[in-house]
């Protein structure tokens, strides 16, 4: 504030010698100011002693710093209304926000950042990292072939694709692209104690059998009947029809068992298709162990109900069936997809064909004493006893 050339003591002092009978002219010559200048001191501090000129300019004084305060508030509140649509969390966003207010409201760097509550230095840094162009746009474009897969697994198929980069940095770009996958709700599932059923950790050794429904384009509706290995967690049969009665499951399995072999159990829940006389009359034909869930507990047929839902997830609800042969092809290769290309996290992100392969290789290493000693393994354990390694916890 510029500094007054007279104090209110002098002022009063000037406007005494006036009433005294001082000339205006003679006054302005002795004092170096003008005659205008002391009729407006005359006009302002006029009857007033030394201390009520010094109350008025205090009152002065604090009349211009409230409406200065009053100013900045208002400045400030129209600057918060002008971020209410901006998040302002983490540091891109305070950028963006203090880059916003200095140039729709003029403000200062300073003022942008005490609104925003962002340190100036954070402000203004500038990352020096790459941008990443290319493998952000190979990101995006997995991402929208595959719409259903996280980050874990797109992280994946990019090191299986030859991409050097490690989990962190993909995780890093695939939240900055938006790409994370939308939950949807989730049922309420009963809660309740569940005892793990050992399952020899070969192929074959359990079967799951389940249902799931979809609908077609002109809403006629059809279901799909799913038989999934419990312990590669290959899907070995996914069959799409309008119908299907218990002869027909009958029928599908004994075609599948021709082409992959005897199941030691098949797990299914209870519906008709699966307590009609055909697959009663079925099973003691073929000699199989048929185990029905209790009712009302559809985790004991986990692994089906697990398929169920990445089928549900991955294809049904991102895809629109115009007929019923529309629907067999592509779920075909959606089922093809499964179990050769899309690893499983289950299995350590390795595709259940793969998972398949390697385990019988494990198996006939075990059973060829001989090469699991020339590899170095540990003996082969005793007759009729499995080692831990052959069994796993299903069910």
């Amino acid at each position: 504030m510029k500094r007054a050339r007279f104090t209110e003591d002098q002022i009063i002092g000037v406007l005494k010698e006036h009433e005294a009978g001082a000339k205006t002219a003679d006054l302005a010559r002795k004092h170096g100011v003008s005659e205008a200048t002391l009729y407006n001191w005359k006009a302002k501090y006029g009857g007033m002693d030394v201390s009520e000129a010094k109350r008025l300019k205090q009152l002065e004084d604090e009349n211009a710093k409230l409406k200065k305060l009053l100013a900045e508030q208002m400045l400030d509140a129209a600057a918060l209304r002008e971020l209410l649509g901006k998040k302002m969390v983490g540091p891109a966003a305070k950028r963006e926000g203090v880059a916003h207010l200095q140039a729709v409201m003029g403000l200062s760097e300073r003022r942008a950042c005490s609104l925003v509550d962002a340190d100036r230095k954070m402000i203004r840094y500038r990352s020096r990292r790459a941008p990443d162009t290319e493998l952000r746009t190979q990101l995006r474009d997995l991402a929208n072939a595959r719409r259903r897969f996280g980050y874990r697994r797109l992280f994946v198929l990019l090191r299986k694709g030859g991409e050097p980069s490690g989990i962190n940095r993909i995780y890093r770009l695939y939240r900055e692209e938006g790409l994370t996958v939308r939950k949807r709700r989730a049922r309420r599932r009963a809660a309740g104690t569940r005892a793990p059923i050992l399952v020899e950790a070969i192929a074959n050794a359990r079967w799951s059998v389940d249902f799931v429904h979809d609908q077609l384009a002109c809403g006629r509706r059809f279901r799909i009947l799913n038989i999934v290995d419990d312990v590669t967690r290959e899907c070995l049969a996914a069959i799409p029809d309008t119908s299907i009665s218990g002869r027909r499951v009958a029928r599908e399995l004994t075609v599948l068992i021709e082409r992959r072999g005897k199941p030691g159990m098949i797990v299914s829940d209870n519906g008709t298709e699966f307590t009609s006389n055909a697959m009663l009359a079925w099973t003691q034909d073929h000699r199989i162990v048929w185990h029905f869930i209790a009712p009302g507990k559809p985790m004991q047929n986990g692994f089906c109900e697990s398929f169920n839902g990445r089928m549900r997830d991955e294809l049904l609800n991102e895809s629109l069936f115009l007929d019923l042969d529309h629907a067999r092809s592509t779920i075909a290769n959606w089922i093809d997809d499964y179990n050769q290309r899309r690893p499983h996290s289950a299995l350590g992100y390795l595709t259940p064909a793969a998972y398949a392969a390697n385990l019988s290789a494990t198996c006939d290493r075990l059973r060829n004493p001989d090469q699991l000693r020339r590899s170095h393994l540990a003996p082969p354990a005793p007759h009729g006893v499995k080692p831990p390694e052959a069994l796993i916890a299903a069910g």
